[in-house]
């Protein structure tokens, strides 16, 4: 795929070209289209090479110059754009949708039948295909599948501690289970990754600005919140405010119908905790699992989860992050994807 921004210089209109991959949307490198001189092509660090203007002038005569469009016609393209920004958030949310489709579908069959295996142990059946099937189709990477598999196991820790404690339970039945917890739940907390790796993908992520020490740090301090305050202070406070210092001028780049955007990345993590807020009760109602307000009947969850959820995420965030940090300078020839230097749209 090509992408092109039109600029201005002394010498003349300047066209930058970016050329990237089909399979993953990696950048592969830049060249500047000058009037007279060609142009010249930038590939990592390596020294420019110019390759005559005439060889490329009749594939990017049809770009249309970014800046042409007036400020109303971006105001028009608005609806356009959250369209296609919802369609491709559906499309990184394949994995979960898969797996609400499951729950959706046992909650019915194992209510008005009587299936000869456990409806927990069914889903664990049912998820491992589908993860199986990401991989087969080539939806996620095995560099992804690690790190979603980290999350996994992570997820499912904290789901043992939880229910030990009475936070939460499963009430349908099932064989495997790991301290009471059925295995399937941690495929819940991997959907969760492997949004992230589809966002990364589909939406071609770069992140500016993101002060990895600071911020893993945060991430596992929050992880660790979740077991610590059943003794001592809850902490989730002051790590939500070491999150707002921590990420203070990081943004996220993403694409949407070939323009850039970006939006700060506090906002990213506090969107992503919203909606899975909305996932949690959609779950809840399926009975995946139940809080103990919910034992007579279903009931919102707590508005706390969504401050929970959306410091969980961080952690989730670091994992894939420490994947796609250098993806684009160790499997392509772009710019890395998570920087510590503040990025310009221009950059991306």
């Amino acid at each position: 795929m090509v992408s092109a921004r039109w600029s201005s210089s002394s010498d003349g209109a300047v066209l930058s070209v970016v050329t990237r991959r089909l399979d993953g949307n990696i950048p592969r490198g830049r060249a500047h289209v000058l009037p007279t001189r060609g142009i010249r092509r930038r590939r990592g660090r390596s020294s420019g090479v110019l390759i005559h203007r005439a060889d490329v002038a009749a594939r990017h005569t049809s770009v249309v110059p970014d800046t042409a469009r007036l400020p109303l016609s971006r105001w028009r393209l608005l609806p356009r754009r959250l369209v296609q920004f919802a369609l491709l958030e559906l499309a990184c949310c394949a994995f979960a949708i898969a797996i609400f489709v499951g729950l959706a579908a046992s909650a019915l069959i194992w209510k008005y039948t009587n299936p000869p295996i456990a409806r927990y142990d069914a889903l664990l059946i049912y998820v491992i295909v589908v993860q199986i099937a990401f991989v087969a189709l080539k939806q996620e990477t095995w560099r992804e599948l690690g790190v979603i598999c980290a999350f996994h196991l992570i997820g499912l820790a904290l789901e043992v501690f939880k229910v030990h404690t009475g936070s939460w339970a499963y009430p349908d039945a099932g064989v495997v289970r790991v301290g009471g917890v059925p295995v399937f739940s941690g495929f819940m907390y991997a959907s969760v990754g492997s949004y992230i790796c589809q966002a990364f993908r589909r939406l071609d992520l770069h992140v500016g600005g993101f002060r990895w020490w600071p911020v893993s740090l945060l991430a596992v301090a929050a992880y660790l919140n979740f077991f610590t305050h059943h003794v001592i202070v809850d902490l989730r406070w002051f790590i939500a405010a070491g999150f707002l210092i921590a990420l203070w001028g990081s943004a996220v780049h993403f694409t949407v119908g070939g323009d850039r955007y970006w939006m700060p990345t506090t906002v990213a993590f506090i969107l992503i905790g919203g909606f899975l807020w909305l996932a949690e009760n959609l779950a809840t109602a399926l009975s995946a699992w139940r809080y103990p307000n919910q034992a007579d009947g279903w009931h919102l969850v707590h508005a706390g989860k969504f401050g929970s959820w959306a410091l969980l995420i961080s952690l989730s965030f670091v994992l894939v992050a420490a994947v796609k940090a250098k993806e684009g300078t160790l499997y392509g020839r772009g710019l890395p994807r998570v920087t510590r230097r503040r990025l310009r749209i221009a950059e991306t």
